[in-house]
C-alpha cells in the first residue's frame, strides 16, 4: 500500500475493520444457533464429534477476540473524528454526543426488536465516558489501559460453581428457548426474549453490573485512541518492524492463554487466562493484519473487499442479524439449533462473501451505507450527510500535543 490516506480515511483502519467483522459474524453465529446462554450447554444440542472439537476451536481463535478489536476501532476512529471536527470549527462535543446517542437508539432497537447480542448500545454509552479520555497523552492511556486489563483478569480469578437448582434452571430454559426460537412467531419470541433470565439476578445486581461493565470495556477502546493520536497504521509499510514484533509477541501469547483456558475449564486461574488472553489476541490480530495488509497492494481485491465491508460495518452487522434471524428464527425457516457448527461456520462464510460483493458494488455508487448516511446526518444537522463548511480554521493544541 502506497497510499494509506483515502480522503480522511484510512484505509487500512477500514480493511481491519471488515476482516474484524467477518470474526465478529462467525462468533455470533454461535448465538444466532443456539441462543446466548444455549452456546454454553451444546450438549443439550446433540452435537456430533466434529461440532465439540470446532466449538473447542472457535473459542480459542475466535470467540471474545473480535468484539474488542471493534472496540479499538472505535476509540481509534473517535479520536480521528473529534480532530476532522475541531480542524472545521465545530464544536466536538456536540457532536460526538449526537452521535453516541444515535447509537443508544440504534443499540435499544436492534435488541428490542431483533437480537439479545446487540452491541451498539454499549458503544453509545462508551462514548460519553470516552470523552474524558480523548485528549490525553497516548502514555496516559496506555497506563489506564493496562492498569484496567490487570483489574479486569484479577476480578475473573476464582470458579463460580453452580449450585443444582441453577443447573436445572438452566437446562429448562434452554430446552424451552430450543422450543421458542426454532417454531415460535414473532411476538413469542419477542416475550420470551424480555421475560425469561436464566441467571435470575436480583435488580440490585443487575444495577452493579451496569456500573463495572464499563471499567471491563474501556481498556482496549483506550488503545484505540492512542493508537490513533500517535498516527499507528498512517503509514503500514514504515511501521513493519512495529507490527512483526508485536504480532510475534501477542498472537503466540493471547492464543497460549486462551488455549489454557479452555482445555483446563475447572482451574481457578481459567478466567485469568480467558480474559488476559482474549484481548492479548485481539491486539495480536490488529497488528497481524496490519502486516498483512501491508503487502498487500492497495488494487487486492481481497483488501479492496474487506475495505468496503468496513466502510459500512454498521449497515453489514444489523443486516447480519436480520439475515441470520430470519434463517433460524421460528418465523424464517427455523434453523435453530439443527444445522451444526461446522455447517454454521460455512453459513457465515457465505454470508459474509455475498455482503462482501453486494457493498463493494453499492460503494461504487454511493460514499456511504445507508445506516452510515443517517448517522452522519443526526452527527452533523446536514441533510447531506456533511460537516457544515468553516470560515475559519481553528488550531486546537490538544490534537498533536495532548495534554
Amino acid at each position: 500500500m502506497n497510499q494509506i490516506d483515502t480522503g480522511n480515511r484510512i484505509r487500512v483502519i477500514d480493511a481491519i475493520r471488515g476482516f474484524c467483522l467477518l470474526g465478529i459474524l462467525i462468533a455470533n453465529m454461535l448465538i444466532f444457533q443456539y441462543g446466548m446462554f444455549g452456546q454454553g450447554e451444546l450438549q443439550q444440542f446433540n452435537p456430533t464429534s466434529m461440532d465439540t472439537i470446532s466449538h473447542h476451536v472457535l473459542k480459542i481463535i475466535v470467540e471474545g477476540s473480535f468484539m474488542p478489536i471493534f472496540m479499538f476501532l472505535f476509540g481509534y476512529s473517535l479520536y480521528k473524528l473529534r480532530g476532522s471536527l475541531v480542524k472545521r470549527n465545530l464544536k466536538p462535543g456536540w457532536a460526538l454526543s449526537r452521535r453516541f446517542l444515535m447509537l443508544i437508539a440504534l443499540g435499544l432497537m436492534h435488541s428490542f426488536l431483533l437480537w439479545e447480542g446487540d452491541i451498539l448500545l454499549a458503544y453509545g454509552v462508551m462514548g460519553f465516558t470516552l470523552l474524558l479520555f480523548v485528549k490525553r497523552k497516548p502514555k496516559t492511556l496506555i497506563i489506564w489501559g493496562i492498569i484496567l486489563s490487570i483489574l479486569m483478569a484479577g476480578l475473573s480469578y476464582g470458579i463460580e460453581k453452580k449450585t443444582v437448582k441453577e443447573e436445572t434452571r438452566m437446562q429448562e430454559y434452554v430446552a424451552t428457548s430450543m422450543e421458542v426460537y426454532g417454531g415460535g412467531t414473532y411476538q413469542e419470541i419477542a416475550k420470551f426474549r424480555f421475560n425469561e433470565d436464566p441467571l435470575d439476578l436480583p435488580s440490585g445486581a443487575i444495577i452493579i453490573v451496569m456500573f463495572i461493565a464499563p471499567l471491563f470495556l474501556l481498556p482496549m477502546f483506550l488503545f484505540g485512541i492512542a493508537a490513533a493520536n500517535k498516527q499507528w497504521f498512517h503509514n503500514p509499510r514504515r511501521e513493519r518492524r512495529r507490527y512483526v514484533w508485536a504480532t510475534a509477541i501477542l498472537l503466540p501469547l493471547g492464543l497460549t492463554f486462551k488455549s489454557i483456558a479452555e482445555l483446563q475449564p475447572e482451574s481457578a486461574w481459567s478466567g485469568v487466562f480467558l480474559t488476559a488472553g482474549g484481548q492479548l489476541l485481539a491486539l495480536g490480530y490488529i497488528f497481524a493484519l496490519a502486516l498483512v495488509l501491508s503487502h498487500l497492494s492497495k488494487r487486492s481485491v481481497l483488501v479492496s473487499a474487506f475495505e468496503a465491508v468496513g466502510r459500512m460495518s454498521m449497515t453489514n452487522y444489523l443486516m447480519q442479524t436480520v439475515i441470520c434471524t430470519t434463517l433460524f428464527y421460528g418465523y424464517g425457516l427455523g434453523w435453530f439449533g439443527q444445522i451444526g457448527i461446522v455447517n454454521g461456520f460455512l453459513l457465515a462464510l457465505l454470508i459474509y462473501t455475498v455482503q462482501a460483493v453486494l457493498t463493494s458494488l453499492l460503494l461504487r455508487r454511493f460514499k456511504n451505507g445507508p445506516i452510515e448516511r443517517l448517522l452522519r446526518m443526526w452527527t452533523y444537522l446536514s441533510l447531506n450527510g456533511k460537516p457544515r463548511a468553516s470560515h475559519k480554521v481553528v488550531h486546537d493544541p490538544n490534537l498533536n500535543t495532548p495534554v
